[in-house]
């Protein structure tokens, strides 16, 4: 009677848990670096072909107002992870690598909110958020971090992959330190008996930079800051997007019975672009291009991985990128002479860094077979509204403090309404604000162009004024002959700035 009594509570006990599994979809959010809304040929690239990406927008819905909070990579994913701009705090700019770690432990993060829903939360690949919360000690135990913001296993680089130090770092250690040989990070001194690109040119066997990106040399390529060290643990660049690929797969596999969310923030396509050479010239358009083909090879890998564990409906898959395109980003590799035909923010203006609609207008894809409609969705949506909307598909409610800037869009994300935001908040050196089909950039005494990668910046001494229904490629200001709509943009817009929360 007791053996009985024990059997039955255990099948129940099992069959609660397996019920609860089902009702909460795994989550997948693959988040490339620098790739521009023309980039993917479900936005209608005709010159490289990403057939892993298209894979999910012909199961899903692909968003054609889709943006990043911010023109630059550390801005975005602050804004994606916590569900508040950016801009709101100061010390969110592009990073060093040896930055403290910015995301406040304690904080509900999507990440943290996700894990009081239960599931088992992951990072792989880029975090460039920082590490720490003073001087890092690389050859330590490297804390806080990821896992003390809602990540169960991270697996990351510190920064990007053209900054040092150009280790794996899993959990809290570095990995393959050999303990003889430690590590030293500098971000402003160079440290004595270390080559620099610079100095040591004919140590860059493999790349060399365009501007800026001279300083210590790893895997024949100079990059930003100073490191000393750690031989055992440096990173080959070919290499990266296997490993990063392996271990996200690892995790899915290991997580297969129980929801999970898996935040894989790929590196392709920034610099320095160096693909696994299986990928080498199969774009036809220089390494930038290959690095794109890589990038989506990482993309089948995932969804291959799903359709492998019969994980696929059950499985809510988010592709998109940290900011807009860019060309020549410190290195020479042909990103700009190779470019032919291909338009890599496609109809759009600006790239990476502006203010103009390539900077933040990003590819944007939602899949979850049977549950979101197929399709094409105009609904204006920003990330940091992921944090809000997975909250209510998850049923986890959020503080007042929490996620102040992130409203609940699943309506939209799920394809069962095709109103979106009211408003679009741009940031790039300084806000642009879109309501409808009209957009105001604040005037700004920046400079026009970004010399260094020929970005228009969307900089003006005076306001600027679009309606993006009728002049996509913003290049008629129309800001003289609608002033009272720019004082309404202009309000609208410092509304939001000086209410320091949005959420409606």
């Amino acid at each position: 009677m007791i053996k009985h009594f024990i059997i039955t509570c255990v099948l129940t006990l099992v069959s609660v848990i397996t019920c609860f599994a089902a009702q909460k979809p795994n989550i997948v959010l693959i988040y490339a670096d620098d790739l521009g809304y023309g980039d993917v040929s479900a936005y209608g690239s005709k010159t490289i072909n990403t057939p892993n990406m298209d894979r999910i927008a012909k199961n899903g819905l692909r968003f054609t107002s889709a943006y990043a909070t911010s023109a630059t990579c550390t801005p975005s994913r602050y804004s994606l992870l916590t569900g508040e701009y950016a801009w709101r705090q100061k010390g969110t700019g592009i990073l060093p690598g040896n930055a403290s770690l910015i995301i406040q432990p304690g904080r509900n993060t999507l990440p943290a909110m996700l894990q009081k829903a239960g599931y088992k939360t992951a990072v792989v690949d880029k975090w460039h958020l920082g590490l720490g919360d003073k001087e890092i000690d690389w050859n330590g135990d490297i804390k806080p971090g990821p896992n003390e913001i809602g990540f169960d296993y991270s697996f990351i680089m510190a920064a990007t992959t053209d900054r040092v130090p150009c280790v794996f770092v899993e959990n809290h250690r570095v990995v393959g330190l050999d303990p003889k040989d430690p590590i030293t990070v500098s971000y402003g001194k160079p440290i004595p008996g270390v080559p620099t690109g610079k100095a040591n040119p004919e140590l860059l066997t493999k790349q060399r930079p365009s501007h800026g990106h001279d300083m210590s040399v790893v895997n024949g390529i100079s990059r930003i800051g100073y490191m000393k060290g750690g031989k055992s643990a440096l990173w080959v660049d070919e290499d990266m997007a296997d490993i990063f690929t392996g271990k996200a797969v690892k995790f899915i596999e290991g997580n297969k019975d129980q929801p999970f969310f898996l935040y894989y923030a790929l590196h392709d396509p920034h610099v320095p672009r160096v693909p696994h050479p299986r990928f080498t010239g199969k774009s036809g358009m220089g390494l930038r291009g290959d690095s794109i083909i890589q990038a989506d090879w990482c993309t089948g890998q995932i969804l291959d991985t799903l359709e492998r564990l019969k994980l696929t409906k059950n499985t809510i898959v988010i592709l998109s990128s940290d900011n807009g395109p860019v060309l020549d980003d410190g290195y020479h590799d042909q990103a700009v002479e190779l470019l032919g035909n291909h338009k890599p923010a496609g109809p759009l203006r600006g790239g990476k860094y502006s203010k103009f609609e390539a900077g933040t207008r990003v590819p944007f894809i939602v899949s979850w077979p049977g549950k979101i409609q197929t399709g094409v969705s105009d609904a204006m949506v920003s990330q940091i509204d992921l944090l809000a909307s997975l909250a209510a598909l998850t049923g986890q409610s959020l503080a007042e403090a929490d996620a102040p800037d992130s409203l609940n869009m699943l309506p939209a994300l799920l394809g069962e309404s095709q109103q979106g935001r009211e408003y679009i908040i741009e940031h790039g050196n300084g806000l642009a604000y879109r309501q409808g089909n009209w957009k105001y950039i604040e005037p700004s005494k920046g400079p026009k162009i970004n010399k260094n990668t020929n970005t228009e910046m969307g900089n003006d001494e005076g306001p600027q004024l679009y309606d993006l229904s009728k002049d996509l490629g913003e290049k008629q200001n129309l800001a003289t002959s609608h002033p009272d709509k720019v004082k309404e943009l202009q309000a609208a817009l410092e509304k939001v700035r000086q209410a320091g929360r949005s959420r409606q």
